[in-house]
């Protein structure tokens, strides 16, 4: 039987994103609660799918206002056996969870990082004195929230429904069009169809025009970057792991050139995943 790996408790975006996998490539399984496997971080999540406690593993990589995932991009890096399946898009609307009748009852709200950020105006705006509390996911802080009348979450609507709590202000975050993407991690190697591949590399030197010649290779033979982020390598101050997705299938001829000659101009690279984006 499929497992999945997300981001935990229930009611957490990435919860929502393993449904509409599962609504999408396994619709019979759609309602099977025991195929879902919640962790606390998104490093188990991923390391469930690497030891192969679980077949899948979905989590987040980007968000349109916030940029990358850095825990997801460091565990991606260090993966030895992981490839991206899929790739699922969903927008984020943020509610404010609470017990408080109004705002000026709230001394304290939590969040994961990537909520609070996404709200960062909004609580600027009308809560700006209530302490801030970073947790490991959306949904962590409505124990709290469901004890404390002073205390707060921002999470979903779907999470405020399953724990049966009430919404104060939705939606709250700062742009409306807010989106995350998830990635659908798997052991299936041999999966390298798709309209976008992912790839990280490091630079053999730190020295001018060292990252000009990896662009020049997709450059050289119009492969579109749609994206390209940078991790620090953890070695040494200066030192970067860079990752790009190109508009483009791993199979095809053009992209096989280029990843032969991204070997001769890069000192380490991963090849991450071809995958459809929904």
């Amino acid at each position: 039987m499929t497992k999945i790996a997300y981001l935990g408790p229930a009611g957490t975006y990435s919860e929502m994103a393993a449904l509409r996998y599962l609504q999408l490539s396994h619709p019979d399984l759609e309602h099977d609660p025991s195929i879902m496997c919640p962790y606390p971080t998104i490093p188990q999540a991923i390391n469930a799918a690497e030891n192969g406690n679980v077949e899948i593993a979905i989590v987040p990589v980007e968000n349109s206002i916030q940029g990358g995932v850095t825990m997801t991009l460091d565990s991606l890096w260090q993966s030895e056996a992981l490839q991206i399946q899929q790739a699922i898009v969903l927008p984020i609307a943020h509610a404010l969870i609470t017990r408080a009748a109004i705002l000026t009852d709230i001394k304290t709200v939590y969040s994961h990082p990537q909520g609070l950020a996404q709200c960062q105006l909004w609580l600027d705006c009308h809560l700006p004195t209530v302490q801030q509390i970073a947790t490991d996911s959306t949904t962590d802080g409505l124990q709290r929230v469901a004890e404390d009348g002073t205390s707060a979450a921002i999470a979903s609507q779907r999470a405020a429904e399953l724990y049966n709590l009430p919404i104060l202000q939705f939606p709250i975050n700062d742009q409306p069009d807010n989106f995350t993407r998830f990635l659908v991690l798997g052991r299936n190697t041999s999966h390298r169809q798709g309209t976008h591949s992912s790839l990280a590399f490091s630079l053999k030197r730190n020295m001018p025009g060292a990252l000009v010649k990896p662009l020049l290779v997709f450059a050289d033979r119009h492969i579109n970057l749609s994206r390209i982020e940078s991790r620090p390598t953890k070695r040494s101050l200066g030192e970067y792991i860079f990752f790009i997705d190109i508009e483009a299938a791993l199979p095809d001829a053009n992209c096989c050139e280029a990843l032969e000659e991204l070997k001769t101009v890069t000192e380490n690279l991963k090849i991450l995943g071809s995958y459809a984006i929904t």
